[in-house]
């Protein structure tokens, strides 16, 4: 049974998923827009994060325009420039496989030329991030987002991280002023 976090609340996916193996999450996005005349394109990426919260390359800021970190632990299924459905857009993250330099794997999700459309998460209904095992499809985690900021457009939404061998999930729920360029920097990485 899946756990519906609070935005700040974490728990750990090695322990929901119980006897069944941890090897393979997909970390799933859906949205919809709260006005249903007017498309939003949603994009979620994720930063590989060390221990002191800094992206160490840019290979580890992993999004639509580079779909796969090197590692191949980290993959992201596509671009949805729509949403509306449900699983919007998938990353998928091999667990064994993500370096051992990274702390955590942060879920950041920009609204996609907020500014030039006027757009902001406070017209976002029913956005969500939810953590399912691909050993049997089991859904570990979920974090809706209940309330939308008017006039942001940058979020991390949650992360995976590392508990000694085990991995856990945090509802993040944190807005980032400036949007992606400014995020990003936060975290180390200058967006290009």
């Amino acid at each position: 049974m899946a756990i519906s976090l609070a935005k700040g609340a974490s728990m750990s996916l090695t322990k929901a998923a119980g006897p069944v193996p941890l090897d393979v999450v997909q970390v799933r996005l859906g949205w919809a827009p709260a006005d249903g005349d007017q498309d939003f394109d949603l994009d979620a990426s994720m930063l590989l994060l060390d221990p002191l919260g800094r992206v160490g390359n840019p290979d580890d800021f992993v999004f639509y325009n580079n779909l796969s970190h090197d590692s191949g632990s980290v993959v992201h299924a596509g671009d949805n420039l729509v949403g509306g459905g449900a699983d919007d857009e998938v990353i998928v993250v091999t667990l064994n496989h993500v370096p051992t330099r990274v702390d955590r794997a942060l879920v950041l999700v920009t609204i996609h030329e907020a500014a030039t459309r006027g757009q902001h998460f406070g017209q976002v209904d029913d956005a969500y991030i939810r953590v399912v095992n691909m050993a049997n499809e089991q859904e570990l985690a979920r974090f809706d987002l209940t309330q939308g900021a008017a006039g942001e457009d940058c979020l991390a939404f949650g992360e995976l991280y590392r508990d000694g061998e085990e991995w856990g999930f945090a509802a993040v729920g944190e807005y980032h002023r400036g949007g992606l360029a400014a995020a990003l920097a936060s975290y180390g990485l200058a967006a290009s």
